[in-house]
């Protein structure tokens, strides 16, 4: 290669530019696949901002808990009008249906909203437990979206301690969460209590959302473990069809090269 074949070093700094802007582009796009985007939120918060609204104005248990019901099936019958994925609309028609449950066996209004808060401090824990135990929960969730699976554990230091800081970031800010909301539970009345909690619906999530990305674009990328393996494959049927096209029997030295290859996976 001569000079005026070397890549310059305006030249490198443009290629290390696209690839972080792309590495960056992905990871949004994955998180953005796997928390919902906008409409995933809004899908979280619209139940319970209309429970906690028809409940300031009349009062009314029942008509609350069936206005939010009902537009949390609403959501999951337009999400399968669109032919759009469900599982985060479902996810909030279990929430809802379990609140319901919960609001009509004490009659208190505030326990419609004690399971998300449960579900919210065991989320918590997972974060931070797992994180503690090696295998950061937020890697669990992400590694098939980044198509890597578990490859981040052993293949990618770097990555793994990334999915750690945003799996401890998750568990911080879900518990600083609880930390506010569970002492509200006990002296607030239902209708202060519904608008704090429904404010701290979305800036909580935000700002974890925000940590992972910034923790994930700054890491290694991911390993994609389905290229790796349609790869191996279709060098597997290459070199069966060349020792076909052989006579059918395969060079000695590569058959237990393939052996030793096995041994070592």
């Amino acid at each position: 290669m001569t000079s005026l074949d070397k890549p310059t070093d305006r030249e490198l700094g443009v290629d290390a530019d696209a690839e972080a802007a792309d590495s960056k582009a992905v990871t949004e796009a994955a998180l953005f696949e796997a928390f919902g985007g906008v409409r995933g939120m809004v899908e979280t918060v619209v139940p319970g901002l209309l429970f906690v609204t028809i409940f300031t104005i009349n009062k009314n248990l029942n008509m609350s808990v069936i206005a939010a019901l009902a537009v949390s099936l609403v959501l999951v019958v337009v999400r399968l009008a669109m032919r759009d994925t469900v599982k985060h609309a479902f996810s909030g028609v279990f929430g809802v249906v379990f609140g319901v449950v919960f609001a009509k066996m004490t009659g208190n209004a505030k326990d419609f909203y004690l399971p998300g808060m449960l579900y919210t401090l065991g989320l918590s824990l997972a974060y931070m437990i797992t994180t503690l135990s090696g295998v950061p929960l937020i890697g669990l969730i992400l590694g098939p979206v980044f198509k890597e699976n578990l490859s981040w554990r052993t293949r990618n230091p770097g990555r793994k301690k990334a999915y750690a800081k945003a799996s401890w970031a998750w568990g911080l800010i879900l518990l600083a969460k609880c930390a506010i909301l569970f002492p509200l539970y006990w002296w607030a009345d239902p209708t202060q209590f519904g608008w704090v909690l429904v404010a701290l619906k979305i800036p909580p999530f935000l700002l974890a959302v925000w940590l992972t990305w910034v923790f994930l674009a700054k890491a290694p990328p991911p390993i994609d473990v389905f290229a790796e393996m349609e790869a191996a494959e279709e060098a597997e049927a290459a070199r069966k069809a060349e020792a076909a096209a052989d006579g059918g029997t395969e060079p000695r030295t590569e058959h237990k090269g393939g052996a030793r290859h096995r041994r070592e996976a």
